[in-house]
């Protein structure tokens, strides 16, 4: 198919009716490989042979090009008057003139006008370039001889030789024949696949094979042979082809190169986009040949496309293809020559940290630096396979232990991302082998730190076993915080002897790392909630950014169940400064999981949906462990509940989780969020079973306290939805005493809310029950248990006959709905039917304008803003300039037409409750 070469044909034309006029001309069609002129040169024979006239035909080949006036063997062939005798002279040495041959075809010339065809003559032997510039240079007016030749750059005549315009008036042409058009590009898809090409499909197609009609024929056969469609759905596969036989078609050009200018190619494979060519040339070895010839070859084979003093390789699949075919030592040590040339020329050191990461061991100081400083720059893009393989790069260089031990435990750090189970692997060998080693004083607590950050992902058996396998032969600083690890990692019920045996925690330890494990202790079991309050106190003071971070995280959630949110946030913000400026992305993930449960018990559902998004972003819910999965699934079906998306929360409830999840310590939070959906739904048999398995659990693991988690009022509600009154009151009566045990206004005003209708009080006795639970409600952080009990007062003051009480309270849950409309709480005031008792209106509309404009960005600095933190803070918080701050807040001022900080706090308190936390 000679698509587009209409002007092409026309010149041929031309060239063979000025020839049967008797005279001659040379015609020359370049262009890159595939570009047709071969098919043209063919085209314009055959014509010729049609038209009657004699043609002499040659096709150089690579493989020929040592092989003495191969060529012209070629053409000689198709003269009856060549005789043996010529055909010696051509293979024996140049000591003859004219050369043999050239009076042969100028006589049969003369006796009928000829045309000589030669295919690919960059491919020519030098000896037969020499006897056609000879042939070329005898050309006159009366000689009926035209040339008509292909290549792909190079010159038909020597260099420096003048060629036929000096000595005669036979015209001589170059023609470039380009790539193929867009149209061209569509008619060829039309004729090959039998169907057109979308136009998606057309633009990449000529884009990945640079209109170069070979490549497209290659592709195209292969595309339909598949039975493909030319559609967009199939680019995949077609940049798939592409690549292949793009990588084909560079093989067969490599297969022609000399030696040097294989070799020059190689390092452009390299870095050619990193250094100019000269150092290319260098890096390479080149020297004998000129860097104008090595050009020419190279961009004439259509390899490479010259950019200013630097020389690129036209296909990323041909330079994937120079680089595989390379053999492996060689390819090292070119890649480890071209980092040291690239580090001494200056290049960006993205760059450099690419040549380096396929190179071997280097040896040289700027290494490491260069790879930290690109894993830092991988992490910024969550580029996280990149981060991790600069640290592994860096692993490989002379480190000294202290070194080496902090770089593996970033390293580990980042694979709890991007591959959890090699994390835990080189969690373990490090442990293993600090453990056997006498470390210096500063590496003190390398091993507890290790499991820490292991027990971070979730994997509390491998911590709880790591712990107690290293203490014997830990340090005294160390088994302290080994000891802390293993009891926050080993369930209640675990009666299984150990051994060695490990100390318990001591009752009212003063190390912060057992005082955090001992804290959260005594919340689960509900014992001594003043005792939990001072030693999570305790395990929170210092600098987050020293010591064991999990118990601290630990002490966080035993402020949660002790009612001290403030605090507990202030220690979840500074903890995840901490775990995103040491890039411990399990860390922060489980921050943000908690801080989600704070807001949702805060009633501020954007805010939990906000944390939640970002723990998962921070680590992926694939690479989260099976034992610590569940609590991010369970929270975020709460979340979705109580945001009013149902549907959501029963597509969380059906997510699959490993068998082994079933054994973690937060599988009984997934079967009561499960359970709290079932009874959502009416499916009380099922709410039954979920909340009963969801405490028998728990009561294995000692884990009694309804402020952790309160499963027994969900399970008395099935109970007397399903006709068992006595096991209802035996439920309700034992989580009041229990939460009356723990003593928290939160714990016992959310027990009293959620067994209300449990209880056969008159009219009065109802209304002062739901007096007493609001007031204590009221006094804790639990804001949406308070606003769900003033909803239930306005109910029991409405049938007690204060209307004024219950709008007072109806009036107050209404201006926390207005903000979340479609919220369970929304949902549930609308439901409202009480005679006499007008329903305020819960509508998006009081949303003020502007405010569904901002952008997460923007809503995370915004309450953060809130919240008192200056600038600084925040900007240390969301990892971004104190600029960005500024221009965040200045959009969100001028979307919300708010003039500053006060008025934001007060217009978020109006949306989401008084605001007490960070976000």
């Amino acid at each position: 198919m000679l698509l587009e070469c209409g002007r092409e044909q026309r010149l041929i034309r031309d060239l063979l009716h000025r020839l049967g006029q008797g005279a001659g001309a040379v015609l020359t069609l370049t262009g890159r490989p595939g570009h047709a002129q071969n098919a043209l040169v063919h085209w314009g024979a055959c014509r010729a042979g049609h038209d009657g006239l004699h043609v002499l035909r040659a096709q150089a080949t690579p493989a020929e090009r040592e092989l003495r006036h191969g060529a012209v063997l070629q053409l000689l062939a198709a003269l009856p008057d060549v005789d043996d005798a010529v055909q010696d002279a051509l293979i024996g040495p140049d000591d003859h003139q004219p050369p043999p041959g050239i009076d042969q075809v100028l006589r049969a010339a003369r006796t009928a006008p000829a045309l000589i065809a030669i295919e690919d003559v960059q491919w020519l032997d030098p000896a037969s370039r020499n006897w056609l510039g000879a042939l070329l240079r005898r050309l006159g007016p009366q000689v009926p001889l035209a040339v008509l030749a292909s290549s792909c750059g190079a010159a038909l005549v020597p260099d420096g030789d003048a060629g036929p315009t000096s000595r005669t008036a036979a015209p001589v042409q170059r023609v470039v024949v380009p790539p193929l058009t867009d149209r061209g590009v569509a008619a060829t898809v039309r004729a090959c696949c039998g169907v057109p090409g979308d136009e998606e499909f057309v633009a990449a197609l000529t884009s990945a094979t640079a209109g170069n009609p070979a490549v497209l024929r290659d592709v195209l056969r292969e595309f339909t042979d598949l039975g493909l469609a030319p559609i967009a759905h199939r680019l995949p596969e077609l940049h798939a082809l592409t690549a292949g036989v793009v990588g084909d078609h560079t093989v067969r050009a490599l297969d022609g190169l000399p030696t040097e200018a294989s070799a020059v190619l190689r390092a452009l494979a390299v870095c050619g986009d990193l250094l100019d060519f000269p150092r290319v040339r260098a890096l390479a070895g080149s020297r004998t040949m000129p860097e104008d010839r090595i050009r020419t070859l190279l961009e004439s084979v259509g390899l490479t496309v010259s950019v200013g003093d630097k020389v690129h390789i036209r296909f990323p699949a041909s330079k994937a293809r120079v680089i595989e075919d390379m053999p492996a030592a060689e390819r090292a040590d070119l890649y480890s020559r071209a980092a040291q040339l690239a580090h001494g020329s200056g290049a960006n050191e993205e760059d450099i940290a690419h040549l380096v990461l396929r190179s071997p061991q280097l040896g040289t100081p700027w290494v490491v630096p260069l790879l930290r400083r690109s894993f830092a720059a991988a992490l910024r893009r969550e580029d996280h396979h990149r981060a991790c393989a600069c640290l592994s790069r860096a692993l490989r260089e002379p480190l000294d232990d202290r070194a080496r031990s902090r770089l593996t435990l970033e390293l580990a750090a980042v694979e709890a991302v991007a591959r959890p189970e090699a994390s835990d692997r080189r969690l373990g060998e490090l442990v293993r082998s600090a453990a056997t080693t006498e470390l210096p004083p500063q590496d003190v607590g390398l091993c507890s730190r290790a499991i820490d950050l292991g027990f971070a992902r979730g994997n509390s058996e491998w911590a709880r076993r790591t712990a107690g396998e290293t203490l014997p032969v830990a340090g005294p600083t160390d088994r302290e915080e080994l000891v802390a690890l293993f009891w926050l990692a080993t369930p209640q019920d675990d009666d299984e002897p150990m051994v060695p045996e490990v100390p318990p925690l001591p009752d009212r330890p003063v190390s912060p790392a057992q005082a955090g494990a001992r804290a959260w202790q005594l919340a689960t079991v509900g014992e001594g909630a003043d005792k939990a309050r001072k030693l999570a106190r305790i395990a929170l003071t210092g600098d987050a950014r020293e010591g064991l971070l999990m118990p601290r995280l630990a002490a966080c959630a035993a402020l949660l169940t002790t009612d001290d949110h403030d605090e507990a946030v202030d220690a979840l913000d500074a903890l995840l400064a901490t775990a995103r400026h040491a890039h411990l992305r399990s860390i922060a993930a489980r921050v943000l999981a908690l801080r989600a449960r704070l807001h949702l018990c805060a009633a501020r559902l954007e805010a939990a949906e906000r944390d939640l998004d970002s723990a998962e972003r921070a680590l992926p819910p694939a690479s989260w462990h099976s034992h610590a999965l569940p609590n991010l699934i369970a929270t975020r079906i709460v979340v979705s509940i109580e945001a009013g998306r149902a549907d959501r929360a029963r597509q969380l409830a059906e997510t699959l989780v490993p068998a082994d999840g079933e054994e973690g310590a937060w599988w009984p939070s997934l079967l009561f969020a499960r359970a709290r959906l079932a009874a959502d739904e009416g499916d009380w048999d099922e709410t039954l079973r979920l909340s009963r398995e969801c405490g028998r659990r728990l009561l294995r693991r000692r884990w009694t306290n309804p402020a952790v988690l309160g499963w027994r009022p969900l399970a008395a509600e099935a109970c007397l939805e399903t006709g068992d009154r006595t096991e209802a009151h035996r439920l309700r009566d034992e989580e009041l005493s229990l939460a009356d045990h723990w003593g928290t206004a939160g714990a016992r005003g959310s027990a009293r809310l959620w067994t209300q209708r449990l209880f056969d009080d008159d009219r009065d006795r109802a209304a002062r029950r739901a007096r007493e639970t609001a007031a204590l409600l009221r006094d804790s952080p639990a804001r949406l248990a308070y606003l769900w009990s003033r909803l239930r007062q306005v109910g029991a003051e409405a049938a007690h006959g204060d209307s004024a009480a219950a709008v007072r309270c109806l009036e107050e849950v209404s201006r926390t709905a207005v903000a979340h409309p479609a919220s369970r709480l929304a949902t549930a005031v609308r439901a409202l039917t009480i005679p006499a008792l007008t329903v305020p209106a819960v509508s998006p509309a009081v949303v003020p304008p502007g405010w569904r404009a901002l952008t997460e960005a923007e809503k995370s600095t915004v309450l953060l803003a809130a919240r008192g933190h200056g600038n600084r803070q925040i900007a240390e918080q969301l990892a971004v300039s104190r600029r960005t701050v500024e221009l965040r807040l200045s959009n969100v001022y001028r979307k919300l037409q708010i003039g500053g900080r006060k008025e934001l706090y007060r217009l978020l308190a109006a949306l989401e409750g008084p605001v007490a936390d960070a976000s």
